[in-house]
C-alpha cells in the first residue's frame, strides 16, 4: 500500500478483447485523449501509455491490442505485445465488456492469465447496460474462474466507478520516483499521436468500406514563425480500390477526414494546425519489419 509523503510509480497494463473499451477508459483514466476510439475491432495496434497522477502515485496505463485469436502477421504481433506488456507491469487490469458477457477470446483470456505474475484487478465495463442480478452472476463467475485482487464495475463512457479504480491503482504500486515530468500525459511522440488521430477518423468515416489494412504515418511535422504547426500525413491502403474509397467522390472523403483530425490534433498541440493528407498504395506492408518497428511491435518471423 502507498505510505504517505513518499512518492509511488507503476506500470498498469489494460488487457482485454478487443473493443472491451479499454481506449476509451484509458482516456478517462488520463484524463485526455491519449488513444484513438472507433467500432473497428483491433484498432489499437501498437502500445499506448497514457500518464496520470493520483496522490502521490504517478500511474503509467498502457493501452495494448485487443487479445483474440490471431490469424495474421500484424494480428500475433499486436497479440504476442499484449502478453508481454502484461507480464512486465506492476500491475494488470482485465477489461470484460458486461453486456456481452465471457466470449471466446474472454475465456482464453482468462486461460492465459495463470501465467500472469503481477496482482490483478477484474474491471466490468458497460455495467449500465446489464441487469443487476445478471452483473453479479458474472462477477462471481469470473471470479471462481480467476484470482483478482480486486473487483470494480465501471461505465468507461460516463466514468462511473472510474475514480475508485484509480485510487486502487495508486494505492498498490510500488514506492519509486516519478519516471515522467508531472504535466505529461503520454509518452508517445506527437507525430505519432497525430497519425493515430488520424487513422480513428479515417476509421470513423470508412468503418464499413475500408478493410483493415490502412496505416497513417506523419512525414512531415514543421513548426511556423506564426505560432502554427504544419503537418503532411500519408495514408497508406493495400490496393488502389481503397485509395479511391479514402479519398471519396470528388475528394469529399479525405476532406472530412482531414477537418476531424486537424481540430482534434490542434487541440491534443495547442496550436494552429494545417494538415495536408495524401493517400499512397503500399503492397504488403504487413509483412515490413520496418513498420512493425515504427509501431513498437516485434515482427512475427512466420
Amino acid at each position: 500500500m502507498v505510505e504517505p509523503d513518499k512518492q509511488h510509480c507503476g506500470f498498469v497494463a489494460l488487457i482485454g478483447a478487443p473493443n472491451a473499451g479499454k481506449s476509451t477508459l484509458i482516456n478517462v483514466l488520463v484524463g485526455a485523449k491519449v488513444s484513438i476510439v472507433t467500432p473497428k475491432v483491433q484498432t489499437t495496434r501498437m502500445l499506448v501509455r497514457g500518464i496520470a497522477l493520483e496522490g502521490n502515485s504517478q500511474l503509467i496505463f498502457v493501452d495494448t491490442p485487443g487479445i483474440f485469436s490471431p490469424r495474421r502477421r500484424l494480428d500475433r504481433a499486436m497479440v504476442g505485445t499484449a502478453w508481454a506488456s502484461a507480464q512486465e507491469a506492476d500491475l494488470v487490469a482485465l477489461l470484460i465488456d458486461a453486456k456481452k458477457g465471457i466470449k471466446d477470446d474472454d475465456e482464453a483470456i482468462i486461460a492465459g492469465l495463470a501465467d500472469i505474475r503481477p496482482a490483478k484487478a477484474l474491471v466490468l465495463n458497460k455495467v449500465d447496460l446489464v441487469d443487476k442480478r445478471a452483473l453479479l452472476a458474472l462477477t462471481q463467475k469470473l471470479n471462481e474462474r480467476a484470482s483478482f485482487a480486486g473487483t470494480f464495475m465501471v461505465s468507461a463512457l460516463s466514468g462511473d466507478g472510474v475514480a475508485d479504480l484509480k485510487s486502487w491503482f495508486a494505492a498498490h504500486v510500488p514506492a519509486g520516483p516519478w519516471l515522467y515530468p508531472e504535466d505529461q500525459i503520454s509518452d508517445a511522440p506527437m507525430r505519432q499521436l497525430a497519425a493515430e488521430i488520424t487513422r480513428e477518423k479515417l476509421y470513423l468515416r470508412l468503418h464499413q468500406e475500408l478493410p483493415y489494412q490502412s496505416t497513417v504515418e506523419t512525414e512531415v511535422w514543421k513548426e511556423l514563425r506564426d505560432g502554427a504547426v504544419r503537418i503532411e500525413q500519408t495514408i497508406y491502403v493495400a490496393r488502389e480500390s481503397q485509395r479511391k474509397i479514402v479519398l471519396g467522390k470528388g475528394g469529399q472523403a479525405i476532406k472530412a477526414i482531414g477537418a476531424a483530425a486537424r481540430a482534434d490534433i490542434a487541440k491534443a498541440v495547442e496550436q494552429p494546425v494545417h494538415l495536408f493528407l495524401h493517400v499512397k498504395v503500399r503492397e504488403g506492408w504487413q509483412d515490413d519489419p520496418e513498420r512493425y518497428r515504427e509501431m513498437g511491435l516485434e515482427f512475427p518471423k512466420e
